[in-house]
């Protein structure tokens, strides 16, 4: 594929595939998107793009075709689904799935597309909204290095780290392991937060020391105004972070790994989705926190 412009065909225009869409056209790619609510396609109509009515009209013409939506269920639906993906596309199409699902969906695509003659990837994303918009993402590539070296044009205009990490289902298990620590992170800095208050320091000021020394991170550094300002506005929703959970402790079960500070964070994060918090970002977690301090939260 080389570095020539590439007709690509985007599937899930939310949170992060909108903009992550438009660094493509930035890049000089003629990109076609679907989505389901049609806003978000005359978002990327308005940013240079094409709008699709379905996913078979999207993917008609297209080299790529990249997914981006919410869970497992979804990927099976506009890929594997009487409609979908592998209905539709012409054979030697690269279908890059960078959602973030179990290892075995991904496993399960890969088998189905090849017997379709699809080539495939999966290979999540890191960085949530502000990487996505900033073009500055980590991915994570499983499957054939031929196909990565093919997709690294299409990459290199989403991130910054772009790594193949080995065979189909290899990028989701990376994925899985960078939710486990960002989970462990975000609870970190909110009990961090809440310690720091009921000793009465200056949080913003001890903010400041903290992330320029050993315990300074990507998540301090990109959650620092939520936690100060108490402004969950979702970047990366609890929702989604507690599916993500749930496919780290499965996976990890599956391949004998113990989880046992994974597991308590799973299960508050758990607790905050039934608390109500889940449609938040999922630095929200501090409000889990401040429910243990006999904080009122509303």
């Amino acid at each position: 594929m080389g570095t020539t412009p590439l007709r690509i065909a985007f599937i899930g225009l939310g949170i992060m595939g909108g903009p992550m869409a438009v660094n493509l056209l930035k890049a000089g790619h003629t990109v076609t998107g679907y989505n389901r609510s049609r806003p978000a396609v005359d978002t990327l109509i308005a940013a240079g793009g094409e709008g699709a009515d379905s996913i078979a009209e999207a993917v008609r013409d297209a080299e790529v075709v990249i997914t981006m939506v919410p869970a497992d269920a979804q990927v099976k639906e506009v890929v594997l689904g009487e409609d979908g993906v592998l209905r539709h596309a012409a054979p030697g199409t690269l279908l890059i799935d960078m959602s973030s699902i179990t290892p075995e969906t991904s496993l399960e695509v890969a088998a189905a597309a090849r017997d379709k003659g699809i080539r495939t990837l999966d290979a999540p994303v890191s960085g949530g909204e502000a990487g996505a918009i900033e073009g500055v993402l980590s991915i994570m590539a499983g499957g054939e290095p031929a196909d990565f070296a093919d997709a690294r044009p299409v990459f290199e205009a989403l991130g910054t780290t772009v790594v193949h990490v080995g065979p189909h289902g290899a990028g989701q298990t990376v994925k899985a392991a960078n939710q486990l620590i960002v989970a462990v992170h975000l609870e970190a800095l909110a009990e961090a937060v809440v310690f720091l208050e009921n000793a009465g320091v200056d949080l913003e000021a001890a903010l400041d020391v903290l992330a320029g020394g050993l315990a300074g991170s990507t998540v301090l550094d990109r959650k620092r105004a939520s936690v100060l300002g108490r402004d969950f506005t979702p970047g990366f929703r609890i929702d989604l972070h507690h599916k993500d959970m749930g496919i780290v402790t499965e996976a990890a079960r599956t391949v004998g790994a113990p989880l046992p500070v994974g597991a308590l964070v799973a299960q508050l994060v758990a607790s905050a989705r039934a608390c109500g918090d889940g449609g938040l970002d999922h630095s929200a977690l501090l409000r889990g926190v401040e429910r243990l301090a006999g904080r009122d939260v509303h």
